[in-house]
């Protein structure tokens, strides 16, 4: 890892990256990709080490509360997190200030701040939203082989709806001739209604690579999968989407599975609700 002085932390919409890069190794990242000009090998961490003053900073200087939002671009529970812990930073000025909550993860690691993220909830809205990709487990070790297991991230799903804080799942990517299945879809939704997530955010069956990002997912697959590289470039060739040959099938069975659950499938309401900050009451002491 590195450290960097950050200039600002915020988004326009409110976003914060506190981190640039990832331990996690999954093989279809998009953050990899050249056009976000990451001037560092992606697994050599920046951290940013004024985040939290600038985080502080942006807070106090905002007139009116709003969702701040994190994990877009880098899992805010790396294992760095651990020793580093600017995301609990984060999320104890997000309550001390009274502002609401959306991240995203990989990790079970999120456990960690549950009563953070409760209290957050408990007050105005946090948000726990986790990507789900492969249910077989032996197959999301090989693409995404320093997450959480699948299992661990949905049993983490459940603590957060006991904690009563809501939860959204991302199903996404959908990788041709890998996980592009209905077992693969109708065991991810099964674990999405145990836990009683909120909605499902899916943008297609299938996904999307881009220049550096395609030449290490290619990259895997010749390790892990010897032939299947050759069957992706005579299909799409240099394509930045790559839907699955079932793509139809698999969007109709998604759709029709959620609307059986009761689970939001519509992308529009989920991120309007994720991000529309809602005051509960006055604030709380967390501790």
């Amino acid at each position: 890892m590195h450290f960097v002085q950050a200039r600002s932390i915020l988004s326009a919409k409110n976003g914060m990256n506190l981190y640039r890069g990832c331990q996690h190794s999954c093989i279809y990242c998009d953050a990899r990709s050249l056009c976000y000009q990451m001037n560092h090998p992606f697994e050599d961490i920046e951290v940013k080490e004024n985040a939290l003053p600038l985080l502080e900073q942006a807070l106090k200087a905002k007139r009116k509360k709003c969702m701040i939002g994190t994990g877009a671009m880098c899992d805010p529970y790396i294992p760095l997190e651990e020793k580093l812990r600017l995301t609990r930073g984060a999320l104890e000025l997000i309550f001390r200030y009274g502002f609401g909550a959306a991240i995203q993860t990989k990790s079970a690691r999120i456990l960690r701040d549950l009563d953070l993220l409760k209290a957050i909830n408990d007050q105005g809205k946090a948000v726990v939203q986790m990507t789900l990709t492969t249910f077989d487990e032996k197959l999301c070790r090989i693409v995404e082989p320093a997450v959480s297991s699948t299992q661990q991230r949905a049993e983490a799903l459940v603590k957060f709806r006991e904690a009563g804080v809501p939860t959204v799942v991302w199903l996404s990517p959908l990788l041709p001739w890998l996980n592009d299945t209905p077992e693969n879809i109708l065991g991810i939704l099964e674990y999405c209604r145990e836990a009683g997530v909120k909605g499902i955010i899916n943008f297609g069956m299938g996904l999307t690579l881009r220049d550096g990002d395609r030449e290490y997912y290619y990259a895997a697959l010749d390790r892990h999968f010897p032939g299947l590289k050759q069957r992706y470039i005579q299909t799409y060739g240099n394509a930045y989407e790559l839907p699955s040959p079932r793509s139809r099938e698999l969007g109709q069975l998604f759709h029709e599975t959620c609307e059986a659950y009761g689970i939001w499938h519509d992308n529009d309401r989920i991120f309007e609700y994720m991000m529309t900050f809602e005051e509960k009451s006055q604030q709380l002491s967390l501790f």
